[in-house]
Order: structure tokens, then sequence, then C-alpha cells
């Protein structure tokens, strides 16, 4: 059969008709709007960080057996996503002014393609001073190419901690209260901003230690996360100072902005069981981040299970986004409550002395009805209310922790 010739002037046409096309394509990709907070992180962001366990001594290979471990323990299959490399990694600025990472990350690209391999996602540190906490390369000066970078390597997660840049607000505010806020709310939105620009979705984890009530206004500057207090470590006094005291908080989080109170500790060794299952309980609770700061290749079952305990984790990311608060306290021992979706509640009983307690938990606390039903989400099994109470010995720093639904 014979084929019918198209001319050249017909074809020119078509030609262009597809430029025209493509042009309206890519603009069209260009014009997507970038995702509300609530998009990037409609629950409490999961993963890993590597400041608590490696601090300063973090390398690639370090990172690369985290991501692996993440997945092979299943980690990853109960929530975890984010794969964060603390301070430590920055090498030196080229003649432009970009930033490339020192000799311990010869490769970040293709670190950051690993990562994404295994199906998680990667985080990265930076400050908006000139130095970060340990003394290397901040943004000050170079966020938008900083954030530029980030965006070309595929990084989905920042935390930016303030470091270098308080001497900065001192030198310009003194004791000017209202300038030196001023100064930070600039300075976290100015990298809001960029990263917004670059089109690349990536959340943004503010440190500045819960100074100026960053809760009040963190979600202003474009804070997905802000850290609520100063650095944890790994003792049940810290832990415990910590999560308590952020009795009052609830009202300032929520899908796409949380309450930050540091990152876990569990398996460091500093801590015992019992005290890490308070730990992740109390964490839960508050839907606060659940950022793992353990060695993940070298768990023991007691700590993947306490990182993993599916129905706890569960309470963390429920969909309902809402943190809990305290109901009930007397001497050392505390009731907190968290609301979930469906009309449930989760209910922590939380004992902070050094001597077993015991507790009574009324369901009329939480507004419930005597008839609700209870399950222990660390025994994983349904218990009983008598008469509208549960009645239950606590160990030294221990936790019940329990799902109430009517």
């Amino acid at each position: 059969m014979k084929m019918k010739t198209v001319s050249s002037a017909v074809l020119r046409r078509f030609a262009a008709l597809g430029v025209i096309l493509l042009c309206a394509s890519t603009l069209s990709a260009q014009k997507r709007p970038y995702p509300t907070a609530a998009q990037l992180a409609p629950t409490p962001p999961m993963g890993w960080n590597s400041w608590n366990h490696f601090a300063g001594k973090v390398d690639e290979a370090d990172v690369r057996a985290a991501a692996k471990a993440m997945v092979t323990s299943g980690m990853a299959a109960a929530g975890y996503k984010y794969i964060v490399i603390d301070d430590t990694w920055e090498g030196q600025r080229d003649a432009q002014g970009f930033i490339h990472p020192n000799s311990k990350f010869p490769d970040m690209p293709g670190l950051i393609a690993y990562v994404h391999s295994l199906g998680l996602k990667f985080g990265i540190y930076s400050s908006p001073g000139p130095r970060t906490c340990a003394g290397y390369p901040g943004s000050y000066g170079h966020e938008q190419q900083d954030a530029e970078t980030y965006a070309k390597w595929g990084v989905d997660y920042l935390k930016y901690d303030l470091c270098s840049y308080g001497e900065i607000i001192h030198k310009a505010a003194g004791d000017d209260l209202a300038k030196n806020l001023a100064m930070q709310k600039a300075a976290y939105e100015k990298m809001h901003k960029a990263l917004e620009s670059t089109g690349r979705p990536i959340v943004f984890s503010m440190c500045q230690y819960g100074t100026d009530s960053v809760w009040k206004w963190g979600a202003g500057v474009g804070g997905n996360l802000w850290r609520t207090t100063g650095d944890i470590n790994d003792t049940y006094r810290r832990m415990a100072a910590i999560g308590f005291n952020q009795a009052g908080l609830a009202k300032f989080a929520g899908p796409g902005h949380w309450n930050d109170p540091d990152m876990l500790e569990v398996g460091n060794g500093g801590m015992t069981d019992e005290e890490y299952r308070t730990h992740m309980s109390l964490w839960a609770i508050l839907a606060a981040p659940l950022i793992a700061g353990n060695d993940l290749s070298a768990m023991t079952p007691v700590t993947l299970s306490i990182l993993t305990n599916r129905e706890v984790v569960a309470v963390d990311q429920d969909r309902l986004g809402k943190e809990g608060d305290r109901v009930w306290q007397q001497g050392p021992l505390q009731i907190w409550a968290k609301p979930l979706a469906g009309g449930a509640e989760a209910v922590g009983l939380f004992n902070t002395s050094y001597n077993p307690h015991i507790v009574t938990f009324k369901l009329s606390m939480i507004g419930f009805p005597a008839g609700a039903h209870l399950r222990d989400l660390w025994k994983h099994e349904d218990v009983q209310a008598t008469n509208g109470e549960y009645t239950v010995e606590l160990p030294r720093h221990g936790v019940v922790m329990l799902k109430v639904t009517r």
C-alpha cells in the first residue's frame, strides 16, 4: 500500500504545536502549588537522626548502615522514613559560595540517592548563623544557595539550628527583646522562603530551643516543627523534665505544625527498658516527632520492640492530629490523655517516683462512661475497669498506656 506524503509545512506545523504543548506542560508544572504545611507534615515526622549516638563522628558508612537497618529491622514498615544527618557534614564553599560536603561524605548526592532507593527520605542540617553548633559553615548569607543545593541533591527535610546566629542577634539587638524576636523570625522565614522557591517539598524543622515561646509563632514563619526545649540527654531525669514540662502546649500543635521536645534516646543505654517505655509513651501522647537517635544497626530486640510498637506509634500518628495534655497529678503520679480519631482517647499513667506506686484511673477524668473499653498498648491485651475505675501498680519510673473507646 502506498503511503501518503506529508508536506514539510505540515510537519513544521506539528513540530511547532509540539513545542507549544511542551512549553504549556512545563509552565503547568512550574505553577504547581507548593505543598501546604499540612501536606508536608500531616502527622509528626518519624525517622532517625545521627546526633544522639554518633555526634560529630558520623560518616557516610554510618548513615548508609542506618538507612539499611531502618528497612531490614521493620522500622520503615512501622512508619519511620527520614534519615537525617545532623551537624559536621559540612565542608567548604566554592568560589561561587555553594556548600560542599567534607571528606566524611565524599558523595552526598550518591548517598541521598541510596536512601531514596530504599523508599526512605533524606534530611540534612544547617544554621542561620555563619557557623553551626560544632563550628562548621552555616547558611548565613547563603540561604538561597543552600536551599538550591539541598533541592538539587534531593533533600526532603532540613533541621535549622540557631547556634551562632544568636551572637549576631545579641550584637544587633542587645537587650531589646522585640528586636531579638524579630531577627529570629526573619532568619527562619528567610530560609523557609528559600526552600519554598526551589519547588522541592522540604520539611522545615526549627531548632532554637523553645525560647521566646516559639510555639506561638513557629508556624507563621514556615516551621513544620519547632523545638520546645533545650537538648535532651540519655537520662531519665532529663527526659522526664522535658517531657512532663510540655503540659499546656497542646493547643499550638496540629497537622503541619508540631511541638518538638527533641529526639528519642531509646536504645542508647542510659535508661532502663521501663524508662524507655515511659519515654516512648510520653512522646506518643505529646504527638511529638518520633526521631530515633540510637545505632539502628545494633539494636537489641527490646529496643526494636519499643520503637516499633504499632499500637503506641498509632497514637502518635493519629490522623486527628491532636497533642495530649496532663489531666491529673498527685505527687509523683500523673495521668495524661490524647484525643484520637473516632472519639477514642489514649491515656498514659506515669509514675515519676523511684518506688512502685498504685494509681487509679477514673474514666470520668476524660468524660467516658463506666462501661468504656480499655486496651493496654504495651501488653497488647484488653483490660477491665471496675465501676468506672482502673487500678494498677506502676513500677519505678514506669508507665501503663491505654486506649479507651466507648
